[in-house]
């Protein structure tokens, strides 16, 4: 039960972002014996039972018999890391965190560290240690020590003495610039503390005129973004890689605030009227290393990371530091971190560790972005999971919104978050086309890869087709192509600007594209003429560093294109007696699986690595491959 409690305590405050955010914070349960520690790596939103790394408490405190005298700082960490893995018990895994020494020393069963905004505000004032002493003359204030080893004893003497003088051990202890402890005996008191905690403070802050809110400003620039976002993904990062989240504006913090800050956004941001080369090597040159947050001054807010799920938490972290800075007013301002107490976080391994362990899965287009058109189902839906499966940052766009959300949720769900989002466009409608491409440049910068895959059918004769279904297919298939192609197309050309590699625009065309289709002349036509779009803009689009190619698939019989019990084209094609003699459905599949070569339909997975074979090859072009099992070859 006591494991129950733990697991309950550490998600409910895991999932509050006023309390946690990247994971961030750490919580454990102590018997007699062993103590339940969080480990790193893992988020307190996620963590179950067998998630928390199990410890001999005896050996956890052998680490206080290390003498100082002995040995240097750096083999002394070595040492409590080695003493630390030393101490998980056999029957567990994960790496124990560094902060469990803290922990043993805590006398209570539960302990719960976390890093409000609010308390940072506190712990990050210039006046925090007094005000501290005034709202709460019950807590221990430590002052900044540098993590592991050293603050591990520093917390010890420092409790002690408190002991001493009060009589009692406190439940409560902050650390300058980072975060909060409670112990308690109960989660029922943890919460207590923690409710009444954050009232007093709030009320605090209130009272001296101070916003609890972050203030943002309310009109986005969708004109910015779209124009410094795609430039920011190529300047930031070397190899083309960077996801770059914007946000409305604010007012970023000056300086590092406390140690998650630091590892996740930076101790610096770079704060400019404008972009260019020249604005990222002169940041890069007085801080060695680019900026993971920048602000364009008045208009927007860039956060940027090496995926979608990093950048969020970047953007997560700097408007989290921002707020910190704003609330340190009711506490006489910031007091940022000294450098070298930054330095030392910004070379430490343990948060590299942290950091790598929550960087998620990774592929062969790790970093690279996708963005498949009616990718909501069907052979859209299979080529955008081939796609997420080898790394891409693969975006569902469709008509359909609500398809389109549950599918990129079953993406994430299968290979990570923020493996995948949902942006909904209508393909025959530029308003749309143009709206969805801005929300692209906003959600994560830019795009390495567009599938121009949305399509639809009308069989029938000549002599019978309407004018209305005839346009139908041609609006979405032809002109939808060319709208997908036009704002891609900008979008790219902007991220391209500051780099040598290539992007690709990849239509999914099809065999009826390669030869013509018995009364079925709307969507042959479309598809025919979309080949020779695709050469031209490949021609065209070749001085942005554009490549352009089309993949022409057979036919995917298990999708509902052909398989819808009433828009399906077996039966679009028995109704329209395109198939001679049949009588039922499975007389037109029969008819259609003996024409292929390999016996089999086309799927989806076939036409992916086809596409990833178009991406990948750097010296072509304009080019229609035949995915086709045999049944279309060219001359």
């Amino acid at each position: 039960m006591s494991l129950q409690n733990l697991v309950a305590i550490s998600n409910r405050y895991g999932k509050n972002p006023d309390f946690v955010l990247a994971g961030g914070g750490n919580t454990s349960f102590k018997d007699n014996k062993y103590l339940f520690v969080k480990p790193s790596g893992i988020s307190l939103e996620a963590v179950t039972e067998i998630g928390f790394v199990k410890m001999d408490r005896v050996k956890i405190r052998k680490v206080f018999e290390l003498s100082d005298e002995l040995i240097d700082p750096t083999q002394c960490e070595a040492m409590v890391k080695k003493m630390m893995a030393d101490a998980v018990c056999f029957d567990s895994i994960g790496r124990p965190s560094v902060e469990a020494p803290l922990h043993e020393i805590i006398p209570f069963k539960y302990v719960v560290h976390l890093h409000p905004a609010a308390v940072n505000a506190m712990t990050c004032g210039v006046e925090g240690e007094k005000i501290c002493g005034e709202l709460f003359p019950e807590a221990l204030w430590v002052a900044y020590t540098d993590p592991g080893y050293t603050l591990a004893t520093r917390f010890l003497i420092e409790s002690e003495a408190f002991q001493k003088t009060s009589g009692y051990f406190p439940k409560i202890i902050f650390l300058k610039n980072h975060g909060v402890f409670v112990g308690a005996d109960t989660v029922e008191e943890i919460n207590q503390i923690y409710d009444e905690m954050m009232l007093k403070l709030h009320d605090f802050i209130k009272a001296s005129g101070v916003d609890c809110e972050l203030e943002i400003k309310n009109d986005f620039d969708s004109t910015v973004v779209s124009e410094y976002a795609p430039q920011l993904r190529s300047l930031l990062d070397d190899n083309f890689s960077a996801t770059v989240v914007s946000m409305p504006y604010f007012k970023i913090a000056s300086g590092p605030l406390t140690p998650d800050h630091i590892v996740y956004a930076k101790s610096f941001a770079l704060e400019t009227e404008t972009i260019d080369d020249d604005v990222i090597k002169k940041f890069e040159s007085s801080n060695g290393y680019k900026p993971k947050v920048v602000a364009i001054l008045g208009k927007a807010v860039f956060a940027a990371a090496d995926n979608l799920r990093n950048a969020r938490i970047v953007a997560d972290l700097a408007r989290d530091a921002a707020r910190v800075q704003q609330l340190s007013k009711a506490f006489g301002g910031a007091d940022y971190m000294s450098d070298g107490a930054r330095e030392f976080i910004e070379n430490w391994e343990v948060e590299s560790y942290r950091k790598k362990v929550s960087s998620g899965v990774s592929g062969d287009m790790d970093g690279r972005i996708a963005l498949v058109t009616g990718g909501a189902q069907g052979f859209g839906l299979g080529i955008a999971d081939e796609l997420a499966a080898v790394g891409f940052l693969t975006v569902i766009a469709d008509m359909n919104l609500d398809g389109a959300m549950k599918a990129s949720n079953e993406l994430c769900r299968k290979y990570g978050a923020g493996r995948s989002m949902a942006l909904e466009v209508n393909i025959a409608d530029e308003t749309s086309v143009a709206k969805m491409f801005e929300a692209l440049a906003a959600s994560c910068g830019g795009l390495d890869l567009l599938v121009a895959n949305a399509g639809v059918l009308r069989a029938g004769s000549v002599k019978t087709i309407t004018k209305k279904d005839w346009d139908f297919v041609t609006n979405i298939n032809y002109s939808g192509y060319f709208l997908c192609v036009k704002y891609a197309a900008k979008l790219m050309a902007k991220q391209n600007r500051w780099s040598k590699r290539w992007t690709d625009i990849v239509q999914v065309n099809s065999k009826s594209g390669l030869v013509g289709s018995n009364k079925n002349g709307a969507y042959a036509g479309s598809k025919f003429g979309t080949i020779g779009l695709t050469q031209s803009f490949a021609l065209e689009l070749i001085e942005d560093h554009i490549k352009v190619n089309s993949v022409c698939p057979g036919n995917f019989f298990d999708g509902p294109l052909w398989m819808d019990s009433e828009k399906g084209l077996f039966v679009q094609y028995l109704n329209s007696n395109k198939v001679p003699g049949a009588k039922t459905i499975e007389d037109v599949k029969n008819f259609y699986e003996a024409k292929i070569p390999m016996n089999r339909g086309c799927f989806p997975y076939d036409v992916a690595k086809a596409i990833i074979y178009a991406v990948n090859q750097q010296y072509e072009t304009g080019q229609a491959i035949p995915v086709t099992g045999g049944q279309v070859m060219l001359n």
